[in-house]
Order: C-alpha cells, then structure tokens, then sequence
C-alpha cells in the first residue's frame, strides 16, 4: 500500500462509511502532484533562479562580513561607548521575532483546530528555523571570540569557570536553543508522510535514498498514524508555551536593566505580540508570491491570506496600544529621566527612526480594514514589508536611542553610527534567510499535504449526511 492509498484508507476510516473513491482519489492525487511537481520538476521557473543568484550574492555579502569581523574583532562595528549594543542585538531581536509566527500557526492553532492553517504551517514552520538560524548569528559575534561560545554551556572543567545563571543573557541561550530544538522536531515530525510520498514517487536513485532516509520508514499503517498524531499532539502542547516564553525572556535582557526606557513590565507582552505581528507579515511576504509563481491558489486560498492579513492588523493595533502605554507610563510616572528617554525617541537625533517604526507598524496595518488591500498580492507584500520594516526600526529605537541618552548628563551621552560591516551583515543575514528559504521550497514538501488532504471537502464526503 502506497502513502497515498494509506492517506485515502485513513481518510475513510477516520470518518465513518459513505464516502466516495470516485471523488477522494483525484482530490487527493491532484493535491500530491502539485506539491510534488515543486521538488520533482526538472527545472525550476526562472524567478527561482534570479531569486537565488541575488540570495546567494547576499549570504556571500554575510560570510565575508563573518570573515572579517572574526579575524579584525568587533571594533570594526559603530559601537561606541555607552553605545555596546547596536546593530548586532537589533538584528537578533528582530530575526527571533520573525521566527515566532511558525510555531504559533503550528502549535496553537492547531490545538485550536483552525484547518486553514494547515495550507501555511509547513512553510511558516521552515521560517521559524531559518530566521533563528539568522538571529544566532549575532549574539555569538557579538562575544568577540564565539569559538569560546562553548563556554555559556555548564560544563565540569579546571578553570571553576560556570555560566552565570541570574543574566538574563544566559537566559537567552537556553530559551532561544529550547525553541530552536523543538520547532526543528515539529517541523521535521510533520514532513515524515510527506517524504515518504516523496520516495514513492522519486524517479532518481538519489531521491529515492534521500528521502527514504527522512521519512523514516514510514508506511502509513493505521498504527503509524495513530502515534503520528499523538506525538503531533504533544509536540503542539509542548511548543504552545514557548510561543509566549522566548521573546518574553528576550524583553527581559532589557526589563531587567536598571534604565530608564527599558525597566518596565510592559515589555514581555509588548515583545510577544510585535513578534507574532512581524511574523505573521514575514509569513505573507514569502507565501502570497509563492502561491502566485507555483500555482498554489487551490491550497493557499484567498480566504487564508484574508485571515492572516486581519490577524496582522489586530497585532498591529495591539503593538500600536503599547506604544501609547509607554508614552502614558512615562508621563505618569513623574520620573524626568523617564519622560526625557521617551521624548528623545520622539523627537531627538533618531526620531525618523520613532516616525518610521509608528507609520509602518501603527498607521500602514489599518489598509488592511480594505478589502481592495486584503485581496490585491502587491498591496498585500508591499504592506508586509513595510511593517517588517516597522519592526526593525521599533527594536533599534529601543535599544540604541536608548542607549545614546542613558542619563540626562549631556557628558554621559554618546552617539551610534552603523558602519559598512554593520550595513552588509544586516544585509547578509538576509541572504542566509532566503537561500534556505530557497532550497526549502525546491527540495522539501512545501506543503503539508498529508493534513491539507484531511481537511479536503472530499474527505468528509459524508459529512453532510450526519
């Protein structure tokens, strides 16, 4: 029995007699050739192409940045003093952040039973890694010598050296490997039938091996989809908390600090919710184009990119309300040093940066109240990109018009200037995010086509006579 008669036995099994071969199979087989077309085609389209040649001249961009910066040290970034943390911890902060969408689509919705995300989950899943990938990039440089990167595990040693567990930068290192570990577990547990579909029907000695290797063995027998399910189950209620967990531990590197602009309990919501909103807009970025180039408007449909676009503006607003909160917070206070750090956000030497991050993340979400905004591919991207745009800029005013005026002591003040190597390892990280996006797309079942077939109308073909 092939995978996908398996997929067709299951579906009958699950939901009871009634339901009609005639029109399962060819649902089900039209869904398979599809995504597999994407892996198995021998050429990709052009767009691929030039998407990949300007993708691979970025990560090139990032490994000579890497290269350099490792053999002169980080001085060759715009740090300065009071200004340590720049370009590199704002990068990090925005990549984790991107990373948050997949496995919110992933696990909660899922322990919702919200079908629609099973057309996006595998592909929003796949960005979290790569953006995670990306976001450790910059921590591990930013120690200066990140073949010593070892060293922030707890390991017995001569030196009595041991990590240092009441810094919120420890803290970091176990949530952001915690994350990384378990949404690579869900993401790879998900694709096992579908590689399995993929051996089936690889022509190539190479496919054959390749993806017979990571599906495991995999047959489709009724017990193989019984424990599937459950420790997809599981995996869902595990990884649920880490939705919250990770950026509330990455708002706490500054919760914790005693500075003004950073010392509030706003932050943890404030970070959660603007990583799920930058998420979700990375989300749309990379899939409405990819549903118009390969052809996925049957599975990806309208009505999901509607949903993701409303849920984009809901988050948006929610960001908007905290902006707000820390302006009020600030004034009620009746801490100068607190009403002076949120002015100069507002109006000192980075106020475009305070004006771009409200008018991306604030004011350009609202189109999306406009069905003519939700409905339109290049309105959609354009929107998106503006606020992953937003996003980034709300975490650099954070972090460095912060840290510009950390007193109101004009001799304590200090200035940022992001030099060149600053600019191309942004620019790199990029790269390295799209490449892998790339190859994902090319080589892995874009789509998880085992839970798209169970939500198929063809499946419940019986449905309407209960």
């Amino acid at each position: 029995m092939t995978t996908a008669e398996a997929t067709i036995q299951n579906a009958d099994d699950g939901h009871g007699g009634g339901h009609d071969h005639g029109d399962v199979r060819p649902a089900f087989a039209k869904l398979t050739t599809d995504v597999a077309n994407l892996a198995f085609s021998p050429k990709p389209g052009k767009w691929w192409y030039i998407a990949m040649a300007i993708s691979l001249a970025m990560l090139g961009v990032l490994v000579a940045s890497i290269v350099y910066v490792v053999t002169v040290g980080i001085g060759v970034w715009g740090n300065s003093n009071p200004v340590g943390w720049a370009f590199d911890i704002t990068n990090f902060v925005f990549w984790v952040g991107i990373g948050h969408a997949g496995t919110l689509i992933s696990a909660v919705l899922y322990l919702l039973r919200q079908d629609w995300r099973t057309s996006i989950n595998r592909a929003a899943e796949a960005m979290t890694i790569f953006a995670v990938a990306c976001a450790g990039i910059f921590p591990l440089l930013h120690t200066g010598r990140p073949w010593f990167a070892y060293w922030m595990l707890p390991h017995p040693n001569d030196m009595y050296m041991w990590p240092q567990f009441r810094s919120p930068l420890m803290w970091d290192v176990f949530a952001i490997s915690t994350y990384a570990t378990t949404s690579i577990l869900f993401w790879f547990m998900g694709m096992v039938p579908d590689f399995a579909t993929f051996r089936d029907r690889a022509t190539q000695k190479w496919q054959q091996v390749f993806y017979g290797i990571l599906s495991l063995g995999w047959r489709g027998s009724a017990r193989q989809w019984h424990r599937y399910e459950r420790a997809y189950l599981i995996l869902a209620a595990l990884a649920t908390p880490l939705v919250l967990s990770v950026h509330s531990v990455v708002s706490f590197d500054f919760a914790t600090a005693q500075l003004a602009g950073w010392h509030t309990t706003i932050l943890p919501p404030y970070f959660v919710a603007g990583a799920i909103f930058s998420g979700f807009a990375m989300v749309l970025t990379l899939m409405v184009p990819a549903r118009y180039l390969f052809g996925l408007h049957h599975i990806i449909k309208q009505a999901h990119i509607e949903v993701m676009c409303k849920i984009c503006m809901a988050t948006g607003m929610m960001v908007g309300g905290a902006y707000g909160i820390e302006l009020f917070i600030a004034w009620y206070s009746q801490n100068p040093q607190e009403q002076y750090t949120f002015l100069n956000r507002a109006m000192g030497t980075s106020a475009i940066g305070y004006i771009t991050m409200v008018s991306c993340n604030v004011i350009a979400p609202q189109l999306f109240w406009f069905k003519k905004f939700r409905t339109n591919p290049w309105l959609i991207v354009g929107v998106c990109i503006l606020v992953n745009i937003g996003m980034w800029f709300e975490r650099y005013v954070i972090i460095v018009s912060t840290l510009q005026r950390t007193a109101n002591i004009p001799s304590a003040w200090g200035t940022f200037k992001p030099t060149l190597i600053d600019i191309s390892t942004l620019v790199g990280s990029f790269g390295l995010f799209f490449t892998l996006f790339l190859l994902f797309l090319r080589f892995f079942p874009a789509i998880a086509m085992a839970e798209v077939k169970a939500t198929l109308p063809e499946a419940h073909a019986g449905k309407d006579h209960h």
